[in-house]
């Protein structure tokens, strides 16, 4: 159920019965609770071209709109503000509908074909603290992508190209003399650092890299070979974080950039026949006015260096073209962090005017803060340098099953582990998701895992405190079969929550945005808190019809809590 949707569509209605069919319906969410639920606010838009007062043109609408069957009351208030008061009958009916609907009443839309370029680590390195944020945001987006009914295709854009592979294929060549692959690359960061010590220093190894590059890139049998070995040891380094991480990239969703090496080639060509790209200094250039500075000189975009190499321009814009020809993809979702904006606005620029996309198709860069330690500088380890993901990982997962063994708790040893697991990575996600992504946000231990606020474990504890009372009511959650019934403030006010979560979910499939699912998971389980204070379920006493009610409201709250944390790639638990 889209309540804003219905909504538009009844005042849609009654503005062509007013004449006014072709005028916006700004239908908004209350600020207050005494001015209902949603607002209209039109009818002064309408003044002007109906040549009347707001205010009557409002009364007018409320005579013409019809919304018998969902609001108890509407009234004008201001100088034409319609306050749209939803009844507690449509809400119980709505909410029952919901409760035995797998997927809660939140439709499916047209299916679109839409990629999701996101991760995209260097597999010369490890995964670090910087590949966090584009791997999970970018997961939570295709998750939302998905249960909304569309046909996602996740992109690994994996580094797994250029120069500096000649240096790491010329030391791992000298390591697999006496050990194995797995063995010479088990730290990626210890390897990379010896191959670049011994390309600054040893004499001659400098130019046994380059001959490497050149060997690869020719397509030299050998150094595919040991190419091959590098990159599959590196993949497992990153298979082992996403699933550490609950992410749901696998193999088959790796496109790295050596994918598009056959048609770089053809995007120079192109670029060159059509006028767009220019030689200039003896590079391939392109030249974008829309993009000029204040002196008026145009954005230079480099396409091809002046000794015939290729950069991450011609990379991205061939796959530009893959995305948006071979995969018909209507919209490419691109999550990389801020500081590379202008570089895709360039390439969608160039890629556009070079006809790599059609004017339809939707090309859409949705960059990121950045993670910063108590400092207020990009987060590292206490000695400076970068931190790795797997290793963070696994502190919170130890942090968190320390303060859990602190709190009163009746978990074997097993249970403790399990629950650390799903509290440590559901508090790092969380922190990190909360945040409007567009922002930088501070790492700090003691606030993610805090059992208060619009914390991972406020939510996973919201939903265990369902499913106890579930278990000491002794009904399971699929025989509740009543009507329900509202009569409290607080359970009207938990209603109208739960029934917004597919105007939820569709804003964050249009934006990217997988905050605005946090806050509503945290204002869901705030609202459940006070609902359940105000009113008692399992009291002795209480009218069976009154408790079945409001375990029915309850289950929907464990429902929209585990789907919406399970969107976000954040698991629940049953008991804490």
């Amino acid at each position: 159920m889209n309540i804003h949707a219905l909504l538009v569509s009844r005042f849609s209605e009654a503005l062509e019965k007013l004449g006014a069919e072709n005028a916006p319906v700004p239908v908004a969410r209350s600020s207050r609770p005494e001015f209902g639920e949603y607002q209209f606010n039109g009818a002064m838009a309408l003044a002007k071209q109906l040549r009347q007062k707001p205010r009557d043109i409002a009364e007018k609408i409320v005579e013409l709109v019809n919304l018998d069957d969902v609001a108890s009351k509407l009234e004008v208030a201001g100088p034409g503000f319609i306050n749209v008061h939803l009844s507690d009958s449509w809400l119980a009916n709505q909410c029952e509908l919901a409760l035995h609907d797998p997927r809660m009443g939140v439709a499916k839309d047209s299916q679109q074909t839409i990629v999701v370029d996101y991760s995209s680590p260097n597999l010369a390195k490890e995964m670090h603290v910087g590949h966090l944020r584009t791997t999970i945001i970018g997961d939570a987006v295709v998750k939302v992508l998905e249960f909304l009914g569309h046909k996602v295709i996740r992109q690994n854009h994996m580094g797994d190209w250029g120069t500096q592979f000649g240096m790491l294929l010329a030391h791992l060549s000298d390591k697999l003399e006496s050990e194995v692959a797995e063995t010479a690359l088990s730290d990626l960061e210890d390897f990379y650092r010896e191959a670049k010590v011994r390309f600054d220093e040893e004499e001659g190894f400098a130019d046994r890299a380059r001959e490497y590059v050149v060997k690869l890139q020719g397509g030299d049998e050998q150094c595919l070979t040991l190419w091959k070995q590098f990159i599959d040891v590196s993949v497992q380094h990153s298979e082992e974080v996403y699933d550490k991480l609950n992410v749901s990239l696998t193999r088959d969703d790796i496109m790295g950039e050596s994918a598009y090496n056959d048609d770089l080639a053809n995007v120079i060509r192109d670029l060159k026949e059509k006028g767009i790209a220019v030689e200039d200094q003896g590079a391939q250039v392109v030249f974008i006015p829309e993009l000029a500075d204040k002196e008026g000189n145009p954005a230079v975009y480099i396409v091809q260096k002046s000794g015939g190499g290729y950069l991450y321009s011609t990379t991205d814009l061939a796959a530009m073209r893959y995305r948006s020809g071979k995969l018909n993809a209507d919209r490419t979702l691109i999550l990389t962090d801020a500081r590379q904006a202008l570089h895709f606005k360039q390439t969608e620029i160039v890629g556009r005017k070079a006809g790599f996309m059609k004017a339809e198709q939707t090309y859409e860069h949705c960059p990121f803060g950045m993670m910063l330690g108590s400092d207020g500088k990009p987060f590292k380890t206490r000695t400076g340098g970068t931190v790795k993901l797997v290793e963070l990982l696994d502190e919170a997962v130890e942090r968190a099953g320390k303060l859990i063994s602190e709190r009163d708790n009746d978990l074997s040893e097993a249970e403790l582990a399990e629950v650390a697991r799903k509290v440590g990575i559901g508090a790092v996600k969380y922190a990190d998701l909360s945040k409007n992504r567009t922002t930088d946000y501070v790492f700090n231990w003691d606030t993610m895992l805090s059992f208060e606020g619009n914390t991972a474990p406020y939510l996973q504890y919201a939903f265990t405190r369902v499913k106890s009372i579930f278990r000491k009511s002794g009904i399971a959650m699929a025989d509740l079969k009543g009507a329900m019934t509202f009569t409290e403030k607080q359970e009207h006010a938990l209603a109208v929550q739960l029934l917004q979560f597919e105007e939820v979910i569709g804003l964050v499939s249009r934006e990217a945005t997988p905050h605005v699912l946090c806050t509503y998971l945290y204002d869901v389980a705030s609202a459940f808190m006070s609902f359940y204070e105000a009113c008692p379920i399992l009291k002795d006493g209480i009218d069976e019809a009154v408790r079945d009610s409001r375990l029915e409201l309850a289950a929907l709250v464990a429902n929209t809590l585990e789907q919406g944390l399970s969107l976000l790639g954040i698991e629940t638990l049953e008991k804490m």
